[in-house]
């Protein structure tokens, strides 16, 4: 009876991980640093004004029960459960933003023409928010500053900015 001597090779400890992952990866952290800025810079404001989770409770309560109950913003109670729910809207959207721009970072690390796609990308970002409230929620607007709202989202897109010029240095835009 003939012996059969095979060796095989152990599996590896540690699964390599692919590009696609990478990808990922870089896009949900991109995108919560983007959140926490925002989320860090408005809970600063408020704090500062005095009433702490104001901001996200007028965004959570405009979202989940209609700008018809921000009628009266200013005595509207913080409601720390709406402030939960609109975290985790919040961080969902910013994973996505922060996806898409991890797809255009690779894009452009591809071919630099692709780098003005990206700040392109940022301008539309930093407009989105505002320009949707002021056609669909303006009570919002009313409720919140929008020179704050502004001032947020470019301390999130340096944020995100910093964080992808970190992990590609050798990136380069050509416009």
């Amino acid at each position: 009876m003939p012996v059969q001597t095979t060796t095989t090779t152990p599996v590896p400890a540690v699964i390599p991980t692919t590009d696609t992952s990478k990808l990922y990866e870089e896009g949900i952290v991109a995108g919560l640093i983007g959140a926490a800025t925002i989320a860090i810079w408005f809970l600063i404001l408020d704090a500062i004004k005095g009433r702490p989770l104001f901001t996200p409770t007028v965004l959570g309560t405009a979202l989940f029960q209609g700008t018809a109950a921000l009628a009266s913003s200013e005595t509207l109670p913080i409601s720390f459960e709406l402030v939960v729910w609109f975290t985790w809207v919040h961080a969902l959207v910013f994973v996505v933003i922060g996806g898409v721009a991890a797809w255009l970072v690779r894009l452009a690390e591809r071919d630099p023409n692709f780098g003005f796609g990206i700040l392109l990308f940022f301008a539309v970002f930093e407009s989105g928010f505002i320009v949707g409230n002021m056609v669909f929620a303006e009570a919002v607007l009313q409720a919140l500053t929008w020179p704050a709202i502004l001032v947020g989202n470019l301390l999130a897109a340096a944020a995100m900015a910093a964080y992808f010029w970190r992990r590609h240095p050798q990136l380069t835009i050509w416009p």
